[in-house]
């Protein structure tokens, strides 16, 4: 389902969570409609644009796992491209020069499966689609991710990354906060939940 009214038409979670909370609500955060994981929504519009400042300046820290078609690569490292975006292709692509927007993430593989690896991924900008588009141009897309390379896609056109994690300052209290999101039930997600009760 998307995060916000698209033009689908679909229902939209920010629509649904109102309805059940009763109460309006104010989008921080969004994830990719085929994307799993936490969105991050405020109660009122001050909270919003502290935690929106948190958002833009990189203070709020957010963890991603990606499942991975398996090639071998470091074990752990950092990608930083410049992304540019394509409206009429909904994408983000690697630019072949200095123009576009700064991308930099941190990965760390977790864990090598028979035909994908379990990498957590840690965004230190947030760009459109810049996950899906840097981990395609290392040429490790992620499962299910037929738009940036996927050799298949999901049965349920989800894909294989989930937002795992988010640590941010609440905008009231000031305390440090944390939140983690349940592994997905679907596809081979459960496998997944037995390989990180350690991390």
């Amino acid at each position: 389902m998307p995060v916000q009214d698209d033009l689908s038409k679909d229902p939209s979670l920010h629509k649904l969570i109102q309805a059940y909370c009763k109460r309006d609500l104010h989008l921080c955060n969004r994830i990719d409609r085929p994307v799993s994981g936490i969105v991050l929504f405020a109660k009122s519009k001050e909270d919003a644009v502290l935690l929106n400042e948190q958002n833009a300046y990189n203070s709020m820290d957010k963890e991603y796992l990606a499942l991975v078609e398996k090639k071998v690569i470091d074990a752990s490292g950092k990608l930083e491209n410049r992304l540019q975006k394509s409206s009429k292709y909904k994408k983000a692509y690697v630019s072949k020069d200095e123009t576009g927007d700064l991308a930099r993430l941190e990965y760390q593989v977790i864990h090598e499966m028979d035909h994908y690896l379990l990498i957590q991924v840690a965004i230190k900008s947030g760009r459109f689609h810049q996950i899906r588009s840097q981990l395609a141009h290392a040429g490790i897309p992620i499962k299910g991710d037929v738009k940036y390379g996927a050799r298949r896609s999901n049965k349920d056109r989800s894909i294989g990354l989930h937002a795992w994690k988010i640590n941010f300052t609440h905008p009231t209290t000031h305390l440090d906060v944390a939140f983690t999101a349940p592994i997905p039930l679907n596809d081979i997600w459960p496998v997944v939940q037995t390989l990180i009760q350690s991390i």
